[in-house]
């Protein structure tokens, strides 16, 4: 059986979740979900970053300990996506007992190997990113990333040498060509590189919040290095060597483009000090803009999941993300845009379909479903849809993957237009129409079932179909010729009502 560990950023707990964390997270979700489709086991993980500076400041704001702050909102994220239908098998804290414990094995394991030596950090440094710039790095004198001051710091840190990685991160890249993707976040960790590393501090000696380290206590390590390590300690590093042998270094990180540098440089690199693979794979996302502009607080235009679940259902959230927001490059949220691809997709398409066939099935077939024609028309396309879904899910382009399987969808509605089965008598003819739209249905309910995690069911339930939809498993479940026939179809109501402004 083969494995597919799969992980999203840890999201920091200084404020709610919003639509750009769900992205992440949906997509996340999305592969994990053809993953088990294709029958491997998988371990889906995400979770809450939760020490630093930031955090503190955060904390002491609202009047909360940072332990009572990180509860919070912590909370808050567990509470997102459970409406979301997240389906992680595991939830990590960075404040969890087994997370210190493999952060303080991983770190001592880099500075018995010779890696980390003390010295004097005096620079800038943005809170918010909890990260260090030069003055070139800066825009008109601000954080590239949130366009906020940054603060000169002053203290006695501990150093990685991460300057002497910068060979090494390069034959890596250049033996593992799809270790970064897309091609040009890749280049762009290989530009970083190759412009010249310098050695950066990895603890904090002016700040008490964090995992403390363990040959100096008068130290806590450096949040980024502290939230990367997550990913080792979910995989049971520290704690749990089988564990950790059975899926490290199998992992495939989900990131947003503005953590290229931790996670595309400096995990790789405190991996290979560590005497650890570098994870497999990394998959770089753009950010998800509104009205042309990050999400943040201080630009007032964060929106909450729960706002558009409230208006579009668990099915028509997920959807729209995974099939309107191509992976990779930044991608623009607008709610019209939303309730466009909503009513197109799923309430004229998808949802049409299936009330279509099914009030056909029940007025010429006595509610009775026919089953498909070996020899359908739309068997060859059938086939080309699935092959083409799974090349899109094998290179995290959920969008290319649901646009395949409603090809497939619009076909079968141009059949059903071209026959007209409601205006022939019962017969043959109408049958075979039936029941390949019956076949397309099913098909598309498995190969929608990453994105659809309701209304796929629905539909299953709908054509008669008792074994779970949970239980198919791929290629044959998206192949050509699994409705049985012989099945009483259900009419129901509008599988997705009409969206209207």
């Amino acid at each position: 059986m083969a494995r597919f560990y799969v992980t999203t950023p840890i999201y920091y707990v200084n404020d709610a979740p919003h639509i750009g964390h769900a992205y992440t997270t949906v997509t996340a979700d999305g592969l994990a979900r053809w993953h088990r489709l294709l029958g491997d086991e998988v371990l889906f993980v995400t979770g809450t970053d939760e020490h630093g500076l930031k955090m503190k400041r955060a904390a002491q704001a609202n009047g909360l300990s940072p332990k009572e702050q990180a509860d919070v909102y912590s909370a808050r994220y567990e509470e997102a996506w459970a409406l979301l239908d997240i389906s992680n098998d595991d939830y990590i804290r960075t404040t969890e007992p087994r997370h210190h414990k493999a952060v303080r094995a991983l770190m001592q394991a880099v500075y018995d190997n010779g890696w980390i030596y003390p010295g004097t950090y005096s620079g800038l440094y943005c809170v918010d990113c909890e990260g260090y710039y030069t003055e070139t790095d800066l825009i008109d004198g601000l954080c590239p990333v949130h366009r906020r001051p940054v603060e000169f710091m002053t203290e006695e840190n501990y150093f990685f040498r991460l300057s002497a990685f910068a060979d090494r991160l390069v034959e890596w890249y250049s033996d593992q060509p799809g270790a970064v993707t897309p091609e040009s976040r890749r280049n762009e960790a290989l530009g970083i590189i190759k412009g010249g590393l310098q050695d950066i501090s990895v603890t904090r000696s002016t700040l008490d919040w964090g995992v403390p380290v363990p040959w100096d206590e008068d130290h806590v390590f450096y949040v980024w290095y502290d939230a990367l390590i997550n990913y080792a300690t979910v995989a049971g590093y520290g704690t749990d060597d089988g564990r950790f042998k059975k899926w490290w270094p199998a992992v495939h990180h989900l990131i947003g483009k503005d953590i290229l540098r931790f996670h595309c440089v400096y995990w790789p690199a405190l991996c290979m000090a560590a005497g650890i693979e570098p994870p497999r794979r990394v998959s770089v996302h753009g950010y998800l803009l509104v009205r042309g502009e990050k999400m943040s607080k201080t630009a007032f235009n964060q929106i909450a999941p729960a706002d558009l679940v409230a208006d579009f259902g668990v099915d028509g959230y997920r959807y729209h993300f995974l099939r309107d927001q191509s992976f990779g490059p930044d991608g623009e949220f607008s709610y019209e845009g939303m309730a466009a691809r909503y009513n197109a997709d799923l309430a004229n398409n998808l949802g049409n379909l299936l009330a279509r066939v099914s009030a056909v099935v029940a007025q010429k077939c006595g509610g009775i479903g026919p089953a498909p024609r070996p020899e359908s028309p739309l068997a060859p396309l059938a086939s080309d849809v699935y092959d083409a879904a799974a090349a899109a899910w094998e290179k995290v382009a959920p969008s290319d993957a649901l646009e395949a399987a409603w090809r497939l969808v619009r076909a079968a509605n141009a059949a059903l237009e071209e026959a007209e089965p409601w205006r022939a008598p019962p017969g043959p003819e109408v049958d075979a129409v039936l029941g390949d739209a019956l076949e397309v249905l099913r098909i598309v309910a498995v190969l929608a079932s990453p994105a659809l995690t309701r209304a796929s069911a629905e539909i299953w339930r709908r054509i008669g179909l008792t074994q779970p939809i949970a239980e198919a498993r791929l290629p044959d479940a998206g192949r050509w010729g699994g409705y049985p026939g012989g099945l009483a179809v259900e009419r129901g109501g509008p599988l997705f009502p009409r969206h209207r402004d």
